[in-house]
């Protein structure tokens, strides 16, 4: 049992990196064909940015490994795979819990590594990125990768949802992980400037968190903000 776990943790941490090279590649790549030369002076940085993020990828993929053993081998989960388990109303929803559930810890664990101490010792190597770039959406130092690397795992045991609604909440989560760190806004400014644009976190919005630091802590929403008043404009730089 010992050894099947290790060998699931292995492979979700490969495919983890190879997931962060193949969408971080991409967009960095977009960066480039829309900013030619923005990478150019950052190069050391961006080096340090993909160490981090395949550190964090080990992290990630350790407690994948442990909910893909448990959902193949033992049926722990509430992972479902077929159509007719649950009501098909509930498909949509239960990514949509899953990602404000998530939001909701990313918002709170957020504002409080950066109070100070927590800052020094778990944050500060995310910020360090200065401007951020598509290579950036999974430095962490390993503490920060750890606070985060439990939610999804802990939630597939408490929420029903189908494996393929799973996947959709993987996409999103490393979609927006990476467009939000690019530096420049791929969306049209009527989606982002929108009624449902200003609830949503694109890459003008988190933009503002790494100019200001005090600002913009949402992950995908930005409720949190808008209740908590941390809520700013949009960056003009993205």
């Amino acid at each position: 049992m010992v050894v099947a776990i290790l060998l699931s943790a292995l492979a979700m941490t490969a495919i983890v990196a190879l997931r962060y090279l193949a969408t971080s590649g991409l967009f960095a790549w977009l960066t480039g064909r829309r900013r030619p030369g923005y990478h150019t002076p950052l190069r050391a940085q961006i080096g340090r940015e993909i160490g981090w993020s395949l550190a964090s990828a080990a992290i990630y993929g350790i407690p994948a490994g442990i909910v893909a053993w448990g959902w193949e081998e033992r049926g722990w989960t509430k992972i479902y795979s077929s159509w007719e388990a649950m009501p098909l109303w509930y498909l949509p929803l239960a990514p949509l819990l899953y990602l404000l559930i998530h939001d909701t810890w990313f918002y709170w664990t957020h504002r409080l590594m950066h109070r100070p101490a927590w800052f020094r010792a778990m944050h500060a190597v995310h910020h360090a990125s200065r401007p951020p770039t598509a290579w950036a959406a999974m430095s962490f130092h390993p503490w920060e990768a750890l606070s985060g690397a439990f939610v999804i795992p802990v939630l597939v045991f408490l929420i029903p949802i189908h494996v393929a609604m799973l996947g959709l909440v993987l996409m999103v989560m490393t979609v927006m992980g990476v467009t939000n760190h690019m530096g420049w806004e791929m969306f049209p400014r009527r989606l982002v400037n929108s009624r449902l644009g200003g609830w949503l976190i694109t890459a003008s919005h988190h933009q503002r968190h790494h100019e200001k630091y005090r600002c913009n802590y949402g992950l995908y929403f930005r409720h949190w903000d808008r209740l908590c008043g941390t809520d700013e404009g949009l960056s003009k730089n993205a």
